[in-house]
């Protein structure tokens, strides 16, 4: 779910896509890296580590050039490392070329098998590379032309943004899976994965990339190509659910209006006698004010995050994740005690920060403790760029939803149903991919992706101990650089 963000045609390019990759810092906290282009060629920093501890004004001042483009990265294929931190930058027959892409191609072990036979040497582990081997390759006129038949030989999920002499280009999977919105700034065009990006810079939004489209922005003019026929049915649903930002518009949509949705409709199928309603921060807020707005019952703040903390799902290392419930969220016992709560949440993936939050809202003393989820079960992993864990992980795949209530020691578990969610949305089944819910793919992941997650072994609930905090690894900030 990482987020990528450019500009073409500003003096301030840099420092533009520094503000922007800041807004969508929530989408990736692994890596940061920005690529600037002026007369002189590509300048690119990168490091390990989120947008504010990467950059200071040493390291912007030195990417200088109009056009500038950036990623912020979560990692769904390839190591956590600097080496596959983004911009990847190569030489072609076409310039250097500077690429960052958000989401997950599926063909990818099969092409990068291809290319090696046939004498390509990789730089890095993730399957983002793979683009520009075969741009290099295609033998094709113009840059232009080379990615578009590389998007020929690309299958499954991508937003991509590249950087080549002073030109900006940006493409979106036939799909569309993962959003890819431009606006306008001050003369300058820029292309964003939501909108938040264009409010932090004062840019105002335009509108998608299509699903299929190539968009190409040099000297000061945006040029659009239709690449690849428009299918436009693999909408992530999950965008609106968890990853976007509520002030965010993605695919049409305000996601602050259709998690309220979400909230009133789970509260129309799953009402609960209950003197509170507590939202788990931050991702669950929205859908607790509309579950409490249509039931009546007082909306409270009665766990409060940290904000100096990341998103937990998102950390690369299970141990991180399991340790970060402790240090993510605390109780507010005199709002709690006492009293019937109603916790609202986004989703239950594992179960295991849910088990936390719940045996917490206990330990404050509340008498009741009743999970509404805002999505439907989560039985099938992603294969388009959600580190969704193998099928085996997934609680709900393999565990009726009172077993799952049972594990979390909820004394009621309701989720919300599919019909709900999608009215939410105010869409379609055949808009969005709902694979996560559904198990039915609107693309093929093959067997490139089959041997790494789809592992149908049922997930024993009680045989893993949470780990003991003196063997978690001691977690010191990393921060190298690359020009």
């Amino acid at each position: 779910m990482c987020g990528i963000f450019g500009i073409a045609n500003h003096a301030d390019a840099s420092r533009l896509t520094y503000l922007g990759l800041y807004a969508l810092q929530h989408r990736g906290q692994e890596s940061a890296g920005i690529s600037a282009c002026d007369d002189a060629g590509v300048a690119t920093f990168k490091a390990m580590g989120h947008v504010a501890d990467v950059y200071t004004e040493r390291e912007l001042q030195s990417l200088p050039g109009t056009v500038a483009i950036g990623h912020t990265r979560y990692s769904t294929a390839g190591d956590s490392s600097t080496h596959n931190a983004q911009p990847i930058v190569a030489q072609s027959a076409y310039g250097e070329v500077a690429l960052c892409h958000n989401g997950n191609l599926i063909n990818a072990s099969t092409l990068r098998r291809e290319l090696e036979e046939a004498g390509a040497v990789f730089q890095s582990t993730s399957d983002s590379e793979v683009f520009l081997h075969l741009i290099a390759r295609s033998g094709a006129a113009s840059l232009e032309d080379a990615l578009v038949h590389a998007l020929r030989r690309v299958q499954g999920a991508y937003c991509i943004v590249l950087l080549n002499k002073g030109t900006l280009i940006a493409a979106r999977d036939p799909f569309g899976f993962r959003p890819l919105c431009i606006g306008r700034f001050d003369g300058a065009y820029a292309v964003a994965s939501e909108s938040c990006a264009f409010d932090l810079i004062n840019a105002s939004y335009l509108r998608e990339v299509q699903s299929g489209e190539v968009v190409v922005v040099k000297d000061g003019r945006l040029r659009s190509v239709e690449a690849l026929p428009r299918l436009d049915s693999g909408k992530c649903v999950f965008e609106h659910v968890y990853f976007s930002r509520p002030d965010s518009t993605v695919f049409g949509r305000t996601v602050q209006a259709s998690r309220d949705r979400m909230g009133r409709i789970l509260a129309q199928e799953s009402p609960v006698e209950a003197d509170l309603v507590v939202p788990v921060p931050d991702s669950g807020v929205t859908a607790a004010i509309g579950y409490a707005q249509q039931t009546g019952i007082p909306f409270q703040m009665g766990l409060i995050r940290n904000h100096y903390v990341g998103r937990t799902f998102i950390e690369p290392r299970q141990s991180i994740r399991h340790f970060g419930v402790k240090v993510k969220l605390n109780s507010v016992k005199e709002l709690l005690r006492g009293k019937r709560v109603v916790l609202i949440d986004d989703s239950i993936v594992r179960g295991t920060t849910s088990r936390k939050i719940v045996k917490m809202v206990r330990a404050a003393g509340a008498r009741e403790v009743h999970v509404r989820i805002s999505c439907p079960p989560t039985v099938s992993p992603c294969f388009y760029g959600i580190d969704t864990p193998n099928r085996k992980e997934l609680i709900a795949s393999s565990h009726t939803i009172d077993e799952i209530r049972k594990y979390i020691e909820a004394d009621s578990l309701a989720y919300l149903s599919l019909p709900g969610l999608l009215q939410a949305v105010e869409g379609s089944g055949a808009e969005f991919c709902t694979a996560c819910f559904t198990g039915r793919y609107p693309l093929d992941f093959g067997s490139d992706m089959m041997d790494a997650k789809a592992d149908d072994r049922q997930m024993d609930l009680w045989s893993a101990p949470d780990p003991d905090i003196r063997d978690l690894p001691v977690l010191s900030p990393a921060r190298t650089g690359r020009r």
